[in-house]
């Protein structure tokens, strides 16, 4: 693999410097021909990256050539998938560059994702094709927008190389994502696993040291992770966002949202919403997130026993009872933004059962999530609801509550304003994104990405149409990952 002179990109990579069991020391796949798809200026900015030429920036974040000071590496783990344990998963198609510090001061890792085999790909190709990409450039960096804690997306960069799948030939890609770090959960059941207990400690101090230098140990570590995954998905569920493989693998010890792959928004309102195609029986639906959060969490604490104190007894009790934190949190983060939602300027007793309700008719009546309580800003939600005298006598209720706190319609709109998007990243845009991407069209994904970078605003009129919920004929009833 060719070793550029430039760029001079200024990493400083601390997980290169852990332990060698850590991680498997591995180049990219070079990619032959890469071609830039795109480039987050604004993000590269943050970065403090250098100015680079196009074909540098396609050749760097393809895999094709490594800058100096990268130490690329994939990430050991393990992890729940669907309940069940895996002892080594680890980055199968993913490579970290190296860490940057930030114009902010925060450290950052920069990896390509579909950059190649590694020895944790367990037989896959190591690749990614297009469509993966591409949604998860365009989700990430709308959860972004949206003020969602996530990973970002950097770059995405065509291969040149095919990648073969169920549908055929089609053309390989490479996205570079940005986040905090990758730290998993799983990463702490890799070590647990093997009763390391050594590098579980050293894992536990670079945890803290990256994402809670203020938590004194690991009992402070499971309990700032505990509020950060609290406050994550009760984001989540206001913006009816379904992960859709919350695995242990896929649970960030810092509270991002990471690993886009049959992840969704929901269009049509049900608590019972699935979408990934591998979640046959509903592990993962939308209403059930909360709660395999704390399963997840669980799962930290076991990982953390032996590090907390002695007397395992003791350990076990007070790890049971930081976990049983989650609840409470996550209950007023969710009071917090839904009562933000429907424009009220704080949440007091009974507006659980004043969103609940308008939730329950939303789902019986098929009301779209984003459209709905945009429409509650608009005036337009009624016409969500296949029975608008449904939504009229809760409207009655809503109203009541705004005046009793005192809260004009101005305020109300305020404060909606700022909850609710008028745009989100609709699944079936998303696909007609990939579609003409296949065919060699950037220009709808182009077009998502510049719109979503704004979602509390409405739309320009050209661009009012991707408010739109689906017709019947494009709905989108399963995603599917990216391997």
């Amino acid at each position: 693999m060719d070793t550029l002179t430039q760029p001079a990109i200024a990493f400083d990579n601390s997980y290169a410097r852990l332990p060698a069991r850590f991680y498997a020391r591995v180049d990219p796949d070079p990619a032959p021909a890469p071609r830039l798809i795109a480039w987050n200026a604004a993000l590269a900015s943050e970065l403090d990256l250098p100015d680079l030429a196009e074909a540098t920036i396609a050749a760097v974040f393809s895999g094709a050539a490594l800058p100096p000071g990268a130490e690329p590496l994939a990430m050991a783990y393990a992890g729940h998938q669907f309940g069940g344990f895996v002892p080594q998963l680890g980055d199968g198609r993913a490579h970290l560059l190296g860490e940057v510090i930030a114009r902010d001061g925060q450290r950052m890792d920069i990896q390509l994702k579909g950059s190649g085999r590694t020895p944790f790909s367990r037989g896959g190709d190591g690749r990614a094709w297009i469509g993966p990409v591409l949604r998860e450039y365009v989700v990430s960096e709308a959860m972004a927008a949206l003020g969602v804690p996530t990973t970002r997306a950097l770059a995405a960069v065509e291969t040149g190389a095919p990648v073969w799948r169920e549908q055929g030939q089609l053309p390989g890609a490479v996205i570079t994502r940005v986040a905090q770090s990758h730290l998993r959960v799983g990463t702490f059941q890799f070590f647990a696993a093997r009763r390391d207990t050594e590098a579980l400690q050293a894992l536990c101090d670079y945890a803290i040291t990256r994402h809670f230098p203020q938590a004194s140990g690991p009992a402070d570590l499971l309990r700032h992770a505990v509020a950060a995954q609290a406050d994550l998905v009760a984001h989540w569920m206001s913006f009816g966002f379904i992960h859709g493989v919350m695995n242990t693998d896929n649970c960030h010890i810092g509270g991002l949202t990471i690993d886009y792959g049959p992840c969704a928004f929901m269009d049509a309102y049900h608590p019972d919403t699935v979408f990934s195609s591998i979640d046959s029986h509903g592990r993962y639906a939308y209403a059930n997130q909360p709660q395999l959060a704390v399963w997840n969490l669980a799962q930290l604490a076991t990982c953390l026993l032996p590090l907390m104190q002695d007397d395992q007894e003791a350990a076990i009790a007070e790890a049971t009872e930081i976990v049983h934190g989650f609840a409470p949190l996550y209950e007023a983060a969710h009071r917090s933004r839904f009562a933000a939602k429907l424009g009220l300027a704080e949440a007091r007793a009974g507006d659980d059962a004043l969103a609940q309700t308008l939730l329950d008719r939303m789902a019986t009546l098929g009301a779209d999530f984003t459209r709905t309580f945009q429409g509650l800003r608009h005036g337009t939600a009624k016409a969500e609801f296949r029975e608008p005298e449904a939504f009229t006598a809760w409207e009655t209720d809503w109203l009541a509550r705004l005046e009793a706190e005192g809260s004009t319609p101005a305020d109300a709109q305020a404060r909606m304003a700022r909850a609710n998007p008028a745009v989100i990243p609709r699944n079936h845009r998303v696909e007609q994104a990939i579609e003409a991407a296949l065919q060699g069209d950037y220009a709808p994904f182009q077009r998502l990405n510049r719109v979503l970078a704004t979602p509390f605003a409405d739309p320009a009129p050209e661009d009012a149409a991707l408010q739109d919920a689906p017709l019947p004929t494009e709905r989108v009833r399963a995603t599917f990952c990216g391997t």
